[in-house]
């Protein structure tokens, strides 16, 4: 019997691979288990047009994060806190550092992928690390200034 293996599985094969198994394994234990389906023409079609279409997905996301990262590196932050006698009131977080991206380039950040050690507590510029994805990372210049 062949079968269209739907995940890993040890000693046999991995994802996507069609193997040839006896009748009791393939039916008993891969199907039944749901690491496998029978490998007719039409599950064998279906699985490739479902493989098209997600790494059709993957490159539309990669080439949306490569033109959010032009923007990203192409702009300069700014972002404006009322001044103390050294240095500024309060920080700049990761928070802050979020919104004002949405605010400015109207791209949605998660304040978890910004890389920021600690929260700035001066006036100047900054270089910040962040993360878009699918190992994709921008450099964002962030101007903190006092008002």
């Amino acid at each position: 019997m062949k079968v269209l293996l739907i995940k890993d599985v040890k000693s046999l094969g991995k994802k996507g691979e069609i193997k040839e198994v006896k009748d009791g394994y393939g039916q008993n234990f891969l199907i039944g288990k749901g690491m496998a389906k029978l490998a007719t023409p039409d599950v064998v079609s279906h699985w490739k047009a479902e493989q098209e279409r997600m790494a059709k997905e993957l490159a539309e996301e990669i080439a949306q994060f490569t033109d959010e990262k032009k923007r990203l590196e192409a702009t300069k932050i700014v972002i404006a806190k009322k001044l103390a006698p050294v240095g500024i009131r309060g920080s700049v977080k990761k928070d802050d550092i979020a919104k004002a991206v949405d605010d400015e380039l109207n791209i949605k950040i998660d304040k978890r992928n910004i890389e920021l050690k600690k929260a700035i507590k001066l006036t100047g510029e900054f270089k910040i690390d962040v993360k878009l994805g699918h190992a994709i990372h921008a450099l964002l210049i962030v101007e903190v200034v006092g008002e």
